[in-house]
């Protein structure tokens, strides 16, 4: 079975663009600061075996990034960080409530039974001579039997 990336990419990304929170969602990480409003950009950030592989295939763990971005030089300032935790809130409640991507995976790894568990940090980039508050999801899934494993 040939890994669906553009089928869990699409359903990672529609989440973003369903909650209404942002100006423009991307598929790629953003090589120029985004404009104004708040910007969702999804990524690969890694693929590794999965712990609960089968004797005649292998599963895989698949993370992405899902980084939120607003200007960190806007007003009212009080307001920078609830309305990226709105969003943020919306994208996780999606994500868990969607536990198999549409079906495109087995699970969204929430408690993080094969490693890293589901999670949100925020943080601070410089993009383009812009200070960015952000904040990152790790959104980590299974996928089912991925590889063959042939003698």
């Amino acid at each position: 079975m040939a890994l669906n990336i553009s089928g869990i990419l699409d359903v990672v990304i529609s989440h973003a663009m369903a909650s209404g929170h942002f100006e423009r969602v991307n598929g790629h990480e953003p090589q120029n600061a985004p404009g104004r409003g708040l910007t969702a950009a999804v990524w690969v950030d890694g693929i590794t075996a999965a712990r609960t592989s089968g004797l005649g295939s292998a599963s895989a763990r698949l993370i992405f990034n899902v980084r939120l971005y607003t200007s960190a030089i806007q007003e009212p300032a009080d307001a920078i960080d609830p309305n990226l935790l709105t969003a943020t809130d919306a994208l996780l409640r999606a994500y868990v409530g969607d536990f198999d991507l549409g079906g495109t995976v087995r699970q969204v790894d929430v408690f993080g039974q094969h490693g890293a568990a589901l999670e949100a940090r925020a943080g601070y980039i410089q993009q383009d001579g812009a200070l960015l508050r952000v904040i990152t999801i790790t959104l980590p899934v299974i996928v089912n039997d991925l590889w063959d494993e042939v003698a």
